[in-house]
């Protein structure tokens, strides 16, 4: 699969290029020169995926911004486009849906939040990235390209549960995310060698920069 349209910069941080627009998603933890955006996605908001840090970094006076509700209100002075889950959109002729993450297990993102990963049309290609997710029975509704998916755990899915969503939902390619920082060098590289020794068309995706590695 092509996948020069995209850059992976850091755990759940993703350029697109579509149609010669700059679309980011969950920017973080940038560092060197990287273009200015078009548009930026936003999952939900904690620090990790709504970085006013790193968005700094990269927005312009037009950058216009896609975040749920709850995360919309906090974008001040902005082009925003409040999502909720469950619903077919379009910014600045880029069309998306959004698709429900939350956890079922554990408390860091409620349902009742509605919180979200993004199903984007880039180039023809779909590109799912699930935001901070567990395994959640939406998933099997998902018709896609490539699928990036947290396995870091605590937050997230963890490996195992990772691999169990690859069954549910219908894509043409797997790559992890949201792991890095999470599992240490050790732990990512053994993650890494699980995912791809057990998912059909799995994709270990190099990052644009160097990982950053908290163990």
């Amino acid at each position: 699969m092509d996948l020069s349209f995209l850059k992976w910069i850091e755990h759940a941080g993703f350029l697109f290029n579509i149609g010669g627009k700059n679309v980011y998603v969950d920017p973080y933890k940038i560092s060197g020169e990287w273009p200015k955006a078009d548009v930026i996605f936003v999952t939900h908001t904690h620090f990790d995926h709504f970085s006013e840090p790193d968005i700094r970094k990269i927005a312009a006076a037009g950058t216009k911004f896609v975040a749920p509700k709850e995360t919309a209100g906090k974008i001040q002075g902005r082009d925003v486009l409040a999502v909720e889950p469950g619903k077919r959109y379009s910014i600045d002729g880029i069309g998306f849906e959004t698709a429900p993450a939350y956890n079922i297990s554990k408390e860091f993102h409620p349902k009742a939040n509605g919180w979200v990963g993004y199903v984007i049309d880039a180039g023809g290609k779909r590109v799912y990235q699930a935001g901070d997710t567990d395994n959640v029975p939406e998933m099997k509704a998902l018709d896609v390209d490539l699928a990036l998916l947290p396995i870091g755990g605590h937050y997230t899915m963890d490996i195992e549960e990772a691999i169990a969503a690859t069954k549910s939902i219908r894509a043409k390619a797997y790559a992890p995310m949201h792991y890095r920082a999470l599992l240490g060098k050790e732990g990512a590289k053994k993650a890494e060698e699980k995912f791809a020794s057990s998912v059909p068309n799995a994709i270990i995706l190099e990052q644009a920069q160097e990982p950053h590695y908290s163990l």
